[in-house]
């Protein structure tokens, strides 16, 4: 494979790839099995034969992890999703290289930029308060 380059990845990205936080609904009752209330990712996933195009994002970025995902959905191949978690590794490395390799898709840029806003939020402790952690929830309802 080619050398790994930013235009490359940003396609791939705007193709493939998501920029999520997972929030507790700050209203449910429901337990749900998390360590932490909020949780932002930066995440791509691709089938199972192009696993080695992940392999290269994580060297390029040097975080990350690569894991494997069965799909057990009629009509779906098994998938490898590559994924920062690491809230560091969000900070320095994976939002300061989508703000200077801009993403082109309408939807995608939309919600990198909230997902910076929210970010921003955690990195504050907001979501440590109620208010705050309602504000990220809404914002989040606002992300594809």
């Amino acid at each position: 494979m080619e050398k790994i380059t930013p235009d490359y990845i940003v396609g791939l990205v705007d193709g493939e790839g998501s920029f999520t936080v997972y929030v507790k609904n700050p209203d449910s009752d429901k337990q749900v099995i998390r360590r932490t209330k909020v949780e932002p990712r930066f995440f791509l996933k691709l089938i199972e034969k192009d696993k080695k195009i992940l392999d290269e994002l994580k060297k390029f970025f040097g975080c990350g992890n690569v894991y494997f995902q069965k799909d057990t959905r009629p009509n779906h191949q098994n998938c490898y999703r590559y994924e920062v978690a690491n809230r560091k590794h969000l900070e320095t490395i994976i939002i300061p290289f989508f703000k200077s390799n801009s993403l082109r898709l309408r939807s995608k840029k939309s919600d990198f930029e909230m997902f910076c806003r929210i970010f921003k939020m955690i990195m504050k402790n907001d979501h440590f308060k109620d208010s705050g952690l309602r504000r990220i929830y809404a914002l989040k309802q606002t992300m594809h």
